[in-house]
């Protein structure tokens, strides 16, 4: 028969491996916002089994942490996100701190500005300023969470962490990078690229081409954990001006590292 400190241990462990998936979930659930997920999607893409993630989903619905909508029956980010972000935005402040350097590299290249954060092994698009140029470049919404490298910020802040950490991070993404049209090999020539010029720079093809620049930020200990980058149509974006951006966007960003530096917290 178990000791006591045993069944003691064993349920501490299942709780907190029900919070971790209800995390994933929640993650997840995140990262394809925009048109909500299937209940098959995410027991998919989490590797959980549909009657596990019914289970959970139920229950964070009763927090309002998702909402599933009638018609459709696929699951959102539910009010209470929402409300708790609001009451962690005066703490996690990056955003205010970067707001008028968005706006100034906006008006100077009249292009759209996107501030990247790193939340793990995502980047989460923090903040957007657009450019007076008309043909805009919405290539992130505000919240939207995806892959790290996944997007010229994210790829800006995975191309300066260790060499070590990024084999880890790619490696763990490896299985969601196709969805982006990506893979594990593809991901790690970019970020080699964006190493040897000093900014990430990425093309999307198309008829109407989106070319980007980022150049990450880091804190007081070194470590990248946001980019600042900008994205318009490729005809506009030529490797000249590609650099004249990137070197506006290394002044930006040293310019916030030095206010980071001097008391304003960012996390």
């Amino acid at each position: 028969m178990p000791r006591r400190s045993e069944v003691a241990a064993e349920n501490r462990l299942t709780g907190t491996q029900s919070i971790e998936r209800a995390l994933l979930l929640l993650r997840e659930i995140a990262a394809h916002n925009r048109g909500g997920s299937r209940l098959l999607d995410l027991a998919t893409r989490t590797g959980l089994q549909r009657p596990t993630v019914h289970r959970m989903l139920k229950c964070l619905a009763s927090e309002n942490m998702v909402q599933q909508d009638d018609d459709t029956h696929r699951y959102f980010l539910g009010s209470m996100v929402f409300e708790l972000g609001l009451t962690a935005t005066p703490r996690f402040n990056l955003r205010e701190i970067c707001h008028p350097a968005l706006a100034r590299i906006a008006d100077a290249t009249g292009d759209t500005v996107f501030l990247t954060q790193r939340s793990g092994l995502d980047a989460v698009c923090l903040d957007r300023r657009e450019g007076a140029f008309p043909i805009k470049t919405f290539t992130l919404e505000i919240g939207m969470r995806r892959p790290l490298g996944v997007g010229t910020g994210s790829l800006a802040i995975l191309s300066a962490l260790p060499e070590d950490e990024i084999q880890q991070v790619v490696g763990a993404n490896n299985g969601r990078l196709p969805e982006y049209g990506l893979n594990g090999g593809s991901l790690v020539t970019q970020v080699k690229r964006a190493q040897k010029l000093g900014y990430a720079m990425r093309e999307m093809p198309g008829l109407a081409g989106v070319r980007s620049v980022g150049q990450a930020l880091r804190n007081q200990g070194g470590v990248p954990f946001a980019a600042l980058s900008v994205s318009t149509i490729s005809s506009r974006m030529s490797e000249k001006r590609a650099v004249e951006i990137a070197t506006l966007l290394k002044t930006e960003t040293r310019q916030i590292e030095r206010q980071i530096a001097n008391g304003t917290e960012a996390r």
